[in-house]
């Protein structure tokens, strides 16, 4: 009797490629299919463990994944095609790289063999994305596909993140994997001390009168190191755009966000210190009010993952979270006149918040502050685009805890927000979920409509609709004459919501905002909150 062989299933590097995914704990990914990365998505099709999100362009999967990232604190994952299907992830790439958010992208390549002459949908990906991504690996045939995995989220997510690409010829993938596993090694170096840095900050704090604590990205996971260090220091707090709600907005210590469309109170403060402790900042020039030398009145202590490019007085290179456990079991050191320059400031704080309550008009500074305070108890995570609604957003809305203020800070992405409020939500589905976008920002990718409609999505889409590129009118009134050349033809925003299947409602009245807004966080789904306000309000 001839015994029956049983062909043994050949596994595929794009197979070994997914179970990587699932041991690094994977369990969401934003992507677009395309011929060279279908037999990763065959794979995906055979587990539970991760769970794929069809968008309808590549760019708004980079944009989901920054959500989920941000919101999360893990790296996001892309899955994109190969040609367009990846250059039309770039916008999303260099914006990731700007706000050093981690991301692995998987980029589809044409197979490898006979590369000689015109290649439909061949693209040289490295030399495309060298400028704004952290690291591009490309797989070859001497390569273990794990390995290289591994290493592509360990860069992603270590030091200064960043988004790191993984370019996967279609041939590899598909070929049986042959293992050449090597134990992957981490660079693990010895946590210094710091014992002459915590000696000298002590020093420039004891010596200083008007200390204050300068809040950047760099520092979101040090939030509770931050609240210890103010509370022994009792000195006030300023912010970037990216460091909102690090530290709590509702503390009488916290003055506001710095920079060119800063608080007053901020930048006054900022502009009368003698001691500046940045913790994770990288001194942009929107923070900076583009003045090469707005340092020259007081000393800075700059504590950051990367040196400064700016001149600062001691320069501590550490991980903020680190270096503050350390400096914070230090004896207390002496601070004597941080009180004066919080009172001054504080009593700007008074006249700051002067729109016009009594007008009939709509105005975008009434409508955020009315809705931090009809959202407030839900503690939401609130998403932005870019323009005037994202500089009066961090304004007006009260952030108390990290991850809960997501927008597009270094780069400055017009429609980054309903993209990433979906990756928000992914990333925390209990939680309330708000897209605050403009007219403009929000029709750059409006087509994400159908990925919410698809997955019920319930982020609560807050159009502040004024008929113009609000910013860039503000800056033609400002410097050009009033030559304006963004006056905007709209779409009825309530009908595209009728065609995707969605909710909607309009909302032209002070007396018919809070109705709206009552009946957007209670309705269960994506809804759309069209708001029309003053066409020519000015931040």
């Amino acid at each position: 009797m001839t015994k029956l062989m049983t062909k043994k299933k050949i596994t595929t590097s794009a197979a070994a490629l997914v179970n990587t995914l699932i041991r690094l704990n994977v369990d969401s990914i934003f992507g677009y299919p395309g011929a060279s990365v279908l037999s990763i998505y065959n794979e995906l099709s055979e587990t539970k463990q991760i769970k794929h999100y069809l968008v309808r362009h590549e760019q708004a999967a980079v944009h989901a994944a920054e959500g989920y990232a941000r919101a999360s604190g893990k790296t996001g994952v892309v899955l994109v095609t190969s040609g367009p299907g990846f250059t039309n992830t770039v916008t999303g790439i260099a914006n990731a790289y700007a706000d050093s958010t981690p991301l692995v992208i998987l980029a589809g390549q044409v197979t490898e063999a006979n590369k000689e002459g015109k290649i439909f949908q061949n693209v040289n990906i490295p030399s495309i994305v060298q400028t704004c991504a952290k690291k591009v690996f490309i797989i070859n045939e001497n390569d273990d596909i794990e390995n290289i995995t591994e290493e592509a989220f360990y860069t992603a997510n270590s030091g200064v993140k960043g988004p790191v690409v993984i370019v996967l010829p279609r041939n590899l993938l598909e070929a049986e994997y042959k293992p050449k596993r090597k134990i992957f090694q981490y660079n693990q170096t010895d946590t210094p001390k710091h014992t002459q840095n915590i000696k000298q900050l002590k020093e420039l704090i004891n010596t200083a009168e008007k200390p204050l604590i300068l809040i950047g990205g760099g520092c979101v996971n040090a939030a509770h190191e931050i609240k210890q260090l103010v509370k022994k220091l009792q000195c006030p707090v300023v912010s970037t755009l990216m460091g909102i709600g690090i530290y709590p907005a509702e503390n009488n210590l916290y003055l506001g966000m710095i920079g060119l469309n800063g608080m007053e109170t901020a930048n006054y403060a900022l502009n009368r210190c003698d001691l500046l402790i940045a913790l994770g900042v990288s001194f942009s020039d929107r923070s900076t009010c583009k003045n090469n030398n707005f340092t020259r009145n007081f000393k800075v202590v700059n504590i950051n993952i990367q040196k400064s490019e700016k001149q600062v007085d001691l320069e501590i290179i550490s991980d903020v979270k680190e270096f503050l456990n350390l400096f914070l079991a230090e004896p207390a050191p002496l601070v004597t006149g941080s009180e004066k320059l919080f009172v001054e400031a504080d009593a700007l704080k008074e006249n700051y918040y002067d729109y016009q309550n009594n007008s009939e008009t709509l105005h975008s500074s009434y409508v955020l502050e009315t809705l931090s305070e009809f959202t407030k108890y839900y503690e939401p995570v609130v998403v932005t685009d870019v323009g005037q609604h994202q500089m009066l957003t961090a304004q007006f809305f009260n952030f108390n805890k990290p991850r809960k203020f997501i927008t597009s800070g270094g780069l400055g992405t017009m429609g980054f927000g309903l993209p990433a409020s979906i990756g928000a939500h992914i990333a925390n589905p209990d939680n309330l979920v708000l897209n605050i976008t403009g007219d403009g920002s929000f029709q750059m990718n409006l087509q994400e409509l159908a990925t919410c409609r698809e997955h019920n999505i319930p982020i609560k889409i807050i159009i502040m609709n004024n008929g113009y590129l609000g910013m860039v009118r503000e800056l033609q009134e400002k410097i050009y004459n009033k030559r304006y050349q963004v006056e905007m033809i709209n779409p009825d925003f309530t009908k595209i919501a009728e065609a995707y299947d969605l909710f909607a409602i309009r909302v032209t009245k002070k007396e018919e905002l809070i109705p709206a807004l009552e009946q957007a966080v209670k309705h269960n789904g994506t809804v759309i909150v069209d708001i029309v306000i003053d066409s020519f309000e000015n931040i």
